[in-house]
């Protein structure tokens, strides 16, 4: 199933994605997406609706130098522990939306991921039943002020601007996503091209792991890491990120 928030003629709710290209419908759901979802019997064609952030999430949990060649394009060492950080909620927005790039902070780079999307709350969650936790999967963009990011040390600010965790265009629930083709492009311009399968820390891994440092609740990301080539982004530009098997999160990028 395609799960996706959206933006309607009579509001906001949740949705179910059938078909694709022109056929595709949104089919309203009622409430939440978690557990089984009811359908109000709303429906729209794809093209009549605006796809927002699929999740809004309590918090933002990602998960830095997690593929070896991204960490030495760096010059850093592979982490023996996933390395976490905190992205505000604030930071999320939804496909299409603007990156507001702020004018004064140096460089800023996208950085296309795989996104978890949880299903319910765990605490504690061992690896072999990570994927009863998951509700599904997503695109990201890591957004992130490299300058700062060097000169702080801790990442807070670079990574928490506000806009800095586009999220798109839907959660999708039936995927393996252990080996999965990432690309990353600016203006049309290929950037990265990676694998799921280059996680160092893998999926379920990770859900235990963030798991025993807090508790997850419904609509939480885990942000898995991102592949080499990641790179500068300014005003004007656009950023495409796609995920085999889910789909394309495209955001443009004005100054602010």
């Amino acid at each position: 199933m395609r799960l996706a928030r959206i933006a309607h003629p009579g509001g906001v709710a949740f949705a179910s994605i059938e078909g694709d290209g022109d056929d595709a419908q949104v089919l309203e759901i009622a409430e939440h997406p978690f557990g089984q979802p009811n359908f109000t019997g709303k429906r729209w064609p794809l093209a009549d609706v605006r796809l927002l952030a699929p999740i809004l999430p309590s918090k933002v949990i990602a998960v830095g130098r997690n593929y070896a060649k991204h960490a030495a394009e760096f010059g850093n060492e592979v982490p023996a522990a996933p390395m976490l950080f905190i992205k505000p909620s604030t930071t999320v927005i939804g496909p299409n939306a603007p990156i507001r790039r702020p004018s004064d902070v140096g460089r800023v780079d996208f950085e296309g991921e795989l996104a978890i999307v949880i299903g319910q709350p765990v605490k504690n969650v061992p690896a072999a039943r990570a994927a009863s936790a998951i509700l599904g999967y997503t695109v990201a963009n890591d957004v992130s002020a490299r300058d700062l990011q060097k000169s702080d040390g801790q990442w807070g600010r670079a990574k928490g601007f506000d806009t800095f965790c586009p999220l798109g265009p839907w959660i999708e629930t039936s995927l393996d996503a252990s080996d999965l083709s990432l690309k990353a492009e600016v203006d049309g311009e290929l950037k990265q091209d990676g694998r799921t399968s280059d996680l160092v820390h893998k999926i379920p891994e990770l859900v235990e792991f963030v798991s025993g440092v807090m508790t997850l609740l419904p609509g939480d990301v885990i942000l898995t890491g991102t592949p080499e080539g990641v790179g500068p982004i300014e005003g004007g530009q656009s950023v495409s990120i796609t995920i085999e098997g889910i789909g394309t999160l495209t955001n443009p990028v004005e100054n602010v």
